[in-house]
């Protein structure tokens, strides 16, 4: 890492318009100054490398008991002399070895030590209930505006059913449509789950879940707002459908035939609302943080309700490929949806389990 006096002398001739005599004369003094440097302090940067290269190797039993504890104090010394060799515009050899090793050492120090297995068991031990318990308010708030889309939904197509055909995609040659008869509906809903139409529609339902539960998150730093609509629009649709299939006195059926992935799936989009909502919340009323400071904290406590949401929609979806197809029947369908909705409220907002949950409520509070 030593440097060549007449590539300085090149640099310095350039800069400074000196003569050659003159510029080599500077890059020797250049050289001698960053030799020195890195000889008083090389020991200390080959022993944090030595010791950062047996912890990424994985050879912990290797490490004394002295170097562990000297490493955050050798990190700070190599973090010190990267910002001196920057500051005196050193050779670019040492600058380059010193931002690698600096890196490497602040994994070591300070980067996560959890692994993914730990992660995923804090995770699923009571870490993402504490999470979602700690949205409080903002899932009330969640839950309402499904609410209140639900209710608009029906009360659109109720005025004007041409409203139905904004609010439904409707495929071509879809029998659910305003004016169908009750067989019509009937036959959608039991003995024909083969068929494309409904697989199609099945599959719709879905990804339009999906898509609502990730944009009513991601849009929640508008103040929460983009949220709240997409909540509203989404829920509309149940609305609708609920008006079309009641007219024909099918509610019940209707109810099963979604309930069996729908309680899932709809829980997920209350969670993921409720965290866009909670993010625009937190925007809105910072108190003394500042609004970006605020909107980073807020996503960092509805990130692993994020990751929850994910996971209940795979849930979803499988029980919408599989479950939904074998129960042809409306108790069966309502059993297994029931017992979703059951599990769920009773795993995130029930159950506790020690420290892990406590500790996690307290830092999402």
């Amino acid at each position: 890492m030593s440097t060549n006096p007449s590539t300085l002398a090149q640099r310095v001739t350039g800069w400074l318009g000196r003569s050659p005599e003159e510029a080599v004369a500077a890059a020797e003094v250049a050289a001698l100054r960053s030799d020195r440097f890195r000889l008083e302090r090389e020991p200390e940067w080959k022993r944090l490398d030595a010791i950062v290269t047996r912890i990424e190797k994985g050879r912990m039993r290797r490490i004394s008991d002295e170097d562990l504890l000297a490493l955050p104090a050798l990190y700070r010394t190599v973090a010190s002399s990267l910002s001196i060799a920057r500051e005196t515009s050193l050779d670019r050899a040492t600058i380059a070895y010193l931002e690698g090793l600096a890196q490497r050492a602040w994994f070591i120090v300070y980067g996560p030590r959890a692994t993914l297995g730990g992660w995923l068991r804090r995770f699923l031990g009571g870490g993402w209930g504490a999470s979602v318990r700690a949205l409080g308010i903002d899932i009330l708030i969640a839950l309402a505006m499904m609410v209140t889309g639900t209710v608009v939904g029906w009360l659109l197509v109720s005025s004007n059913p041409d409203w139905y055909y904004a609010l439904v995609p409707a495929g071509d040659g879809d029998p659910r449509v305003p004016g169908a008869s009750r067989e019509v509906l009937m036959k959608s809903l039991f003995g024909n789950q083969n068929e494309p139409a409904l697989a199609v529609f099945a599959s719709y339902l879905f990804n339009n879940n999906a898509q609502v539960s990730i944009m009513a998150y991601a849009l929640g730093f508008a103040f929460g707002v983009p949220s709240v609509l997409l909540l509203v629009h989404n829920t509309a649709l149940l609305g609708a459908l609920l008006w079309l299939y009641h007219g024909q006195g099918l509610t019940f059926e209707l109810i099963g035939w979604l309930s069996v992935h729908g309680t899932t799936e709809l829980f997920a989009i209350l969670l993921a609302g409720a965290s866009g909502i909670h993010i625009g919340r937190a925007m809105a009323f910072p108190g003394q943080a500042s609004v970006l400071d605020a909107a980073a904290a807020a996503g960092r406590r509805t990130a692993q309700v994020m990751a929850g949401v994910v996971f209940m929609l795979i849930v979803a979806a499988v029980l919408e490929a599989f479950a939904r197809q074998l129960l042809d029947a409306t108790a069966p369908r309502l059993i297994v949806g029931a017992a979703m909705l059951i599990f769920w409220i009773g795993y995130l907002f029930v159950w506790r389990r020690g420290r892990t949950t406590g500790s996690a409520e307290g830092d999402g509070a």
